[in-house]
């Protein structure tokens, strides 16, 4: 695991990423047509917004670009005891029958405590620092039966049969994700198919939506992700003009390989890469996001992308605008 921060002569604190969001706007629902959502289009160089829609994409692609997304395929990680009063959510399978997890309440999964999920009983091996357990079950868990995603909290609901099909990219390919890469949500088969593309794989875990809790960034301890580049996409992006990367976690996977390997090549690892304002970009030229949390790492990571300042004159017109916002919401194309 490579941890890469980069020393800046200035402050940069928590609470100059946040702001305020009407909760109407905050998309529990996805639109019927994955194409139909909006899209705010900012310009990095002339400090301007446009609005759009998604599906007037391939109008702001050059020839020689290439957008890079994110194939990772969600899995159903969240469980409820047979009695429904205990909560597991599997964070890294280690194996068939042995889960790294988060449990609620913490009490009731105290070292040997057991609980039952369908037919298997798993057993509580290991409590670690964080106050993740290890759990070791008899036999696996189905998770087809038993299993649910687990749907960001500002959701305000629980998953239904139709997420398991909507909360998942067209082109989800690798299992592993415990949250979509929701920027590549967005695309239809028939649209993609127009685009230049290829692929990288980063597993998305339950980091991803847990809130900066210091106040100076520099003290913020990120969560690690497991990622793969391919060799035959590691080419196609050295082959290209411009490289697009669709969602945050495309971009912490491109930079994360080009710092730790000197550039865009075939590898593979775990990266806690944490980018906010004062990086600097060595793969991507441009990218395609969805609106983040205040105060999250991926509007840091946004904001380090096109400037803070402008970041949050934007976020200020979405919401006039009536946009609607996170992971079942419409998107930003930054160039």
């Amino acid at each position: 695991m490579t941890v890469v921060r980069t020393c800046f002569s200035f402050l940069v604190l928590t609470t100059d990423f946040d702001y305020r969001l009407p909760p109407e706007l905050i998309a529990s629902e996805p639109l019927q047509d994955r194409s139909a959502s909006r899209m705010l289009v900012v310009y990095r160089e002339r400090g301007v917004v446009e609005h759009r829609m998604f599906c007037e994409l391939p109008e702001f692609l050059k020839p020689d670009d290439l957008l890079v997304l994110n194939d990772t395929r969600v899995v159903p990680a969240r469980f409820f005891s047979n009695d429904g009063t205990r909560e597991v959510l599997r964070v890294e399978p280690l194996s068939l029958t042995l889960w790294r997890c988060m449990v609620k309440p913490g009490k009731r999964f105290r070292l040997g405590h057991t609980v039952m999920i369908g037919d298997s009983t798993g057993t509580v091996r290991d409590i670690l620092e964080n106050g993740d357990r290890v759990i070791e079950w008899d036999v696996p868990v189905d998770d087809s039966q038993h299993g649910h995603l687990a749907l960001p909290h500002y959701m305000g609901r629980e998953d239904q049969p139709a997420d398991r099909e909507r909360y998942q990219t067209v082109f989800a390919k690798a299992k592993g994700a415990i949250a979509a890469p929701t920027a590549g949500l967005h695309f239809t088969p028939e649209l993609l198919a127009q685009l230049p593309h290829t692929f990288v794989t980063l597993h998305v875990g339950v980091g991803t939506f847990q809130p900066v809790k210091v106040d100076k960034l520099e003290e913020h301890q990120m969560h690690s992700e497991r990622y793969e580049v391919s060799a035959e996409t590691a080419q196609k992006i050295r082959d290209a003009g411009r490289v697009i990367a669709v969602g945050t976690t495309a971009m912490r996977t491109l930079e994360t390989v080009a710092r730790d390997h000197g550039g865009l090549v075939a590898a593979s690892g775990s990266t806690d890469i944490f980018i906010y304002p004062g990086f600097e970009f060595r793969a991507v030229g441009a990218m395609l996001t969805n609106f983040h949390l205040p105060k999250s790492t991926l509007i840091m990571l946004v904001s380090a992308f096109a400037g803070k300042d402008l970041i949050m004159r934007a976020y200020e017109e979405a919401i006039r605008e009536r946009y609607r916002f996170f992971s079942y919401g419409d998107c930003m194309l930054i160039l």
